[in-house]
């Protein structure tokens, strides 16, 4: 692994990340210290978490995921200086009134009690990267591509936002500021408000960027090259359709793998992974894989490796044996004629997961 600066922080780490959103629904608790242990063990000392987690979002997991990870914490006390723990807050309700009561703002006071619970869970007394999960003003995420702004309503500023996080900063509770599923329009006026008003200035956004969604590069990398912001990409494997398992039953045939998400979870099929057009540029992507004597998951991976854009990969694991396959990929070297006929069949499919 490689050893990358993200933004203008003081923040080194791998350029490979540890997403934990597994653990607390489908990873149970042992099995998530075994899984940490072993991610050090390789280098993996870039963790990403969030109190939404896990996912799918239920009542009952709510902040279980950073519990879990807060635990081993305590149990190996050693070790917490040589991670870089990154979390989010949630943004504003979608659909899940144990968050805040179901509140469809963020304040500034939101976000430093949800920062102390953060810390709490985690057993630390600072989190390296704090991050904004969703943005609280209208815009098109997870799945909409077209902004209405018919839909816009009065939300707590981003400046105020902001504030509230300096003042996190300033306490010496978190170290870096960072974004998630953010827009162009979002990046540049959180920099813009930072250096007006001398706040903390945005690290790194965790938008997300695969073969099946590759929107960062219709724009937003210009903004965030520019704006020295560091892009940490997400589900680089999307939920599991770049690893081929659904390329013969479908996503919900009689064959698909019983343990995959999107199988267990129907939320999650009826978001933008279960959509026909995602299934179907996701079977020739892999198709391209195997016919360069690669694993589709490696190609995937290694793609996201290869980009200028990406600062570091967010890989998502249930097993030992999947964590330290995913991490072979980050060796695979893609061939000139692969990228170009990745990116001939970006140029038919465009971004079905958008």
């Amino acid at each position: 692994m490689k050893t990358i600066t993200l933004g203008h922080s003081d923040l080194r780490v791998p350029n490979v990340c540890l997403g934990t959103m597994t653990f607390g629904e489908q990873v149970d608790e042992a099995t998530t210290h075994q899984l940490l242990s072993h991610a050090v063990a390789r280098g993996l000392s870039f963790w990403d978490t969030a109190e939404m987690y896990a996912v799918p979002p239920r009542a009952e997991t709510f902040q279980r995921t950073e519990a879990y990870l807060g635990r081993w914490i305590a149990n190996n006390p050693g070790m917490r200086s040589q991670l870089t723990i990154a979390t989010k807050v949630a943004g504003p309700s979608r659909g899940m009134p144990w968050v805040r009561g179901g509140a469809m703002d963020v304040t500034g006071k939101d976000i430093i009690e949800a920062c102390e619970g953060s810390l709490r869970r985690l057993q630390t007394e600072v989190i390296d990267l704090y991050q904004l999960h969703w943005p609280t003003r209208n815009v098109p995420i997870f799945g909409m591509s077209v902004y209405d702004p018919s839909k816009d309503r009065a939300v707590t500023s981003m400046h105020s936002q902001l504030e509230a996080l300096g003042q996190l900063v300033q306490a010496g509770k978190v170290r870096a500021i960072g974004l998630s599923n953010e827009t162009p329009y979002g990046v540049c006026e959180f920099v813009r408000l930072a250096e007006q008003h001398g706040l903390p200035r945005v690290a790194t956004v965790q938008n997300c960027y695969n073969l099946l969604n590759r929107v960062q590069e219709n724009g937003m990398d210009e903004a965030m090259h520019h704006l020295g912001v560091s892009l940490l990409a997400y589900s680089p494997l999307g939920y599991g359709l770049l690893t081929g398992k659904y390329d013969i039953s479908g996503t919900t045939g009689p064959d698909a793998p019983a343990d995959a998400r999107i199988t267990l979870f129907e939320s999650v099929r009826k978001q933008r992974w279960g959509r026909a057009p995602c299934l179907d540029a996701a079977r020739r992507y892999n198709a391209l894989a195997r016919a360069h004597g690669m694993q589709p998951a490696h190609m995937a991976l290694a793609f996201c490796n290869t980009k200028w854009q990406v600062a570091s990969t967010i890989i998502g694991v249930t097993t030992q044996a999947q964590l330290d396959e995913n991490l072979a990929a980050f060796d695979t070297v893609l061939p000139p004629e692969v990228l170009s006929a990745i990116d001939a069949i970006r140029q038919d499919m465009r971004d079905p997961a958008q």
